[in-house]
């Protein structure tokens, strides 16, 4: 049995993109064993990802001694392999800490993390200018598999989880929308204005708002039609969550690179990040379509050309 760890706390894109390496690392090499460290709030999404066989939880909020505590815990275990996919100070000091036969880490790591690396994976052909899922890709090479996508993502089933608002009932599966991101210059302001679109259009179709912050509606649609869960969205429910949309309409975010990773059709909406390194991936798939904003600013985009794109893209599927 191989035994490798996975360094990479966090953000939930970056988490979704190392779970899908993770993955199609497994798909290709028999008898691999992957532990993961993560952030304690992004901590249930790994857990729930069939290719991780433990989660050390990095308790970032505890200061030093939340960072030893973690670190007696590695110590316990002799690696194989450290993939350190985050690449920076913290995530150096972890993998220079860990037991390991050969500590691996990415070429473009910052923060003098590269210092406590044995190897350096290289970028992919494009470089720096690469996609961020096929950066990490590139530490599949390490035990001599190919830096591609072999196997969908998938998660265990998590128990008793009710997501009723999210079963087809006479007007087909909803349209997912994550209306918030981690950083504001990334979210986007017209996700209600879209609503009233989508929704006058369509009487039978149902629209969802889902996200860890809460934004409220003000009651200003019809409850049949528009159900909303942000503020009470866990990570243990987001993949079935995802699974159940018919589109997936989101800012630049993790729940977007969810989407992508689980086929699920969807929309992102991008304003200053570069769709081209950051995008649904793959990017030249037809489920996966982005919007940008003229100029970057989001400010500038408007509900109606985003529902232009909508239409147009999916009237590819009917």
């Amino acid at each position: 049995m191989t035994e490798i760890l996975i360094i990479k706390p966090s953000s939930l894109g970056d988490i979704v993109h190392g779970l899908q390496a993770a993955t199609s690392l497994k798909a290709q090499i028999d008898h691999v064993r992957i532990s993961w460290v993560v952030r304690d709030i992004f901590a249930p999404i790994v857990r729930a990802s069939q290719a991780v066989d433990h989660v050390y939880v990095f308790e970032r909020n505890a200061g030093a001694k939340g960072f030893l505590k973690l670190i007696k815990e590695l110590r316990k275990t002799s690696f194989d392999y450290v993939f350190d996919m985050q690449g920076l100070l913290r995530t150096g000091l972890m993998t220079m800490r860990t037991i390991a036969t050969k500590k691996v880490g990415r070429s473009d790591a910052r923060e003098w993390a590269g210092v406590f690396y044995d190897e350096k994976v290289p970028l992919p052909p494009d470089g720096r200018r690469s996609h961020a899922l096929e950066i990490l890709l590139q530490f599949c090479t390490v035990l001599g598999a190919k830096p591609e996508l072999r196997s969908p993502l998938k998660f265990r089933e998590v128990d008793n989880l009710s997501l009723s608002f999210a079963h087809p009932r006479g007007g087909g599966k909803p349209i997912v929308m994550f209306v918030d991101s981690r950083r504001a210059e990334k979210t986007w302001s017209g996700f209600k204005q879209l609503t009233e679109l989508m929704l006058r259009e369509d009487r039978s179709r149902k629209v969802v708002w889902a996200g860890s912050s809460y934004v409220p509606d003000r009651g200003a649609f019809p409850p049949a039609q528009f159900f909303n869960v942000t503020g009470n969205t866990s990570l243990v429910s987001l993949p079935a969550l995802v699974k159940r949309a018919d589109w997936v309409i989101a800012n630049d975010s993790g729940p977007m690179h969810l989407a992508a990773a689980l086929g699920v059709r969807v929309l992102g909406i991008f304003g200053p990040t570069d769709p081209r390194l950051f995008g649904p991936y793959p990017l030249n798939a037809p489920t996966n379509v982005v919007v940008q904003a003229p100029v970057g600013a989001l400010k500038l985009l408007s509900a109606k050309e985003v529902y232009a794109r909508f239409q147009k893209a999916r009237d590819r599927f009917i």
